[in-house]
């Protein structure tokens, strides 16, 4: 995989890996990043911080995402609302059973062409059939899923998406800590790069011991070390 070229850059890469981890990792402002490294004696500004996230941000996504395993063969599918500038968007969101985020998509509808948007995305991107679709009660979803021909691999149920509501949470967290989303576009290219670090550090620590999660913390920080690795 290639590696990240931070030439040309005041900073040195340890600082700047930081700062997008700490972005990422925590529900922290571009103001709060500024000012924890600033307790560590390192000035920068947040305005920097914020141009480090968005250009490093897609880079390191796309590696993390690269080193994940294959997902669960049973897919999640729901959608919450946005609002951005004013107006009411849709966040449609796919994760596995097991919580892994498949991938998200901001889109202006909440109907067939956009349920069919982010199932052919998904499944062009996997590259494989879901053994089960699991969604609410949304028509479009049922749709959808006729024209692709997976109608009978399609569930619904009262509790049965829990996995994909729950998975919002991170999201709202996040909303309510930027103040909202800007744009459509600042909004997918953020919620990207955010899944997959969600994906990497998101251990489920409580169906697992303290030990086993040492480990996995410390596996999960070697794999975004080794994303963020200078070239």
């Amino acid at each position: 995989m290639a590696k990240i070229n931070y030439s040309g850059y005041r900073f040195p890469p340890e600082i700047i890996q930081q700062a997008i981890w700490l972005y990422l990792r925590f529900s922290l402002s571009f103001r709060d990043v500024e000012d924890l490294l600033a307790e560590r004696g390192v000035m920068v500004s947040y305005e920097t911080v914020r141009r480090w996230v968005i250009h490093f941000g897609p880079k390191i996504a796309a590696d993390l995402r690269k080193r994940r395993p294959k997902p669960h063969t049973t897919w999640h599918l729901d959608e919450v609302y946005l609002k951005i500038d004013g107006r009411l968007v849709y966040l449609w969101r796919a994760v596995d059973s097991e919580g892994e985020v498949l991938d998200v998509l901001v889109q202006t509808r909440r109907n067939k062409a956009a349920a069919l948007k982010l199932m052919r995305k998904l499944l062009k991107k996997y590259g494989f059939l879901p053994e089960n679709l699991v969604t609410d009660d949304l028509r479009s979803y049922h749709a959808a899923a006729r024209d692709l021909g997976i109608g009978h691999r399609h569930r619904t149920g009262r509790w049965r998406n829990n996995r994909a509501e729950n998975s919002h949470q991170p999201t709202r967290r996040r909303e309510r800590k930027m103040q909202g989303f800007r744009s459509v576009g600042s909004a997918q290219r953020f919620l990207s790069f955010h899944a997959a670090a969600h994906n990497t550090f998101n251990v489920q620590r409580h169906l697992i011991s303290a030990r086993t999660h040492r480990a996995f913390r410390a596996s999960a920080m070697d794999t975004w070390r080794a994303a963020t690795a200078t070239a």
